[in-house]
């Protein structure tokens, strides 16, 4: 399967902090040289939403198919603004993306076609791709070391290019090297191993 041409962006400013992130929590975001880039305002208000924001790395990635790039925190914030995200100021939580408020963002702020799907067997994500360009799939984070049997399913969000019969292509906004960042393909069957059967399909 050949390379995308989506440009790929991590969720985190520096794509190398994957690790460092696993080992010691979203503190070792307080350590990435580039967090400016992000948008944030302070080094504190990055490390705390970099966590959290797999489905605005896919969503810029979206975006900058079609030559236009946001900074991450921007695309975050204004997608609070729509219920896409819900901050807790007690506990300092973020929880989300939540779908239908993105969908509605995504429409609003970008003209962007988007759909919630849920119930999505692996199987099928060939024909969605078919009717729109990209499809954000919800996946187990680990899926970055596919020769591993998943916990669980879902809960981190990759970015779906393209998908045959057999094989599938997404970029990963946490990937932990080259290999499982961008155009990282596997068999339909091993992906099916981390996916939660449910996403967004968009069209840029």
């Amino acid at each position: 399967m050949q390379q995308s041409g989506v440009p790929y962006f991590s969720q985190w400013e520096t794509p190398g902090m994957t690790l460092p992130v696993l080992a010691e929590g979203w503190q070792a975001l307080l350590r990435d040289p580039l967090w400016r880039h992000s948008g944030a305002a302070t080094i504190e208000e990055y490390a705390r939403w970099a966590v959290n924001v797999c489905g605005m790395a896919c969503l810029k990635m979206i975006l900058a198919a079609r030559g236009e790039i946001h900074p991450t925190l921007e695309l975050a914030r204004a997608c609070t603004v729509y219920g896409g995200y819900v901050v807790n100021e007690i506990d300092a939580s973020i929880k989300g993306v939540i779908y239908a408020p993105f969908v509605r963002f995504a429409a609003e702020r970008f003209g962007l076609s988007a759909e919630m799907m849920t119930g999505v067997e692996t199987s099928a994500i060939p024909e969605h791709l078919a009717k729109r360009r990209f499809f954000i799939a919800s996946v187990y984070s680990g899926i970055r070391w596919p020769e591993r049997e998943p916990p669980s399913k879902g809960g981190h969000l990759v970015l779906v290019t393209a998908a045959s019969d057999e094989i599938i292509r997404f970029h990963n906004p946490s990937g932990h090297d080259e290999a499982s960042q961008a155009d990282v393909t596997l068999p339909l069957a091993v992906f099916d191993r981390f996916f939660a059967n449910r996403g967004i399909s968009v069209d840029a």
